[in-house]
């Protein structure tokens, strides 16, 4: 089991692939029963933080790939799918 310090440095270093992994593996460790109450607090907490890194990291995924355009008027504003040659 790692240490809170290192866990935090993890799920700030981990890509979103390894996130995944990771909170698959906390999955089958929280389903067996032989697993001490006080370590499956732990990896629940770490789960929760993996989580949120993951959900942050697919905010800023989605926001690449979208762009605010704005109406001629000036009035409604719209979010279309990022174009890289800047056509959008």
């Amino acid at each position: 089991m790692a240490t809170a310090k290192s866990e935090k440095t993890t799920e700030n270093t981990l890509s979103f692939e390894q996130s995944l992994a990771r909170l698959d593996e906390i999955i089958a460790m929280l389903e067996k029963d032989s697993v001490p109450l006080d370590d499956l607090m732990k990896l629940y907490e770490e789960g929760v933080g993996l989580l949120r890194s993951c959900n942050t990291q697919l905010d800023c995924a989605e926001q690449k790939v979208k762009m605010l355009n704005i109406s001629p008027d000036g009035l409604k504003a719209h979010l279309t799918p990022f174009d890289e040659k800047g056509d959008a």
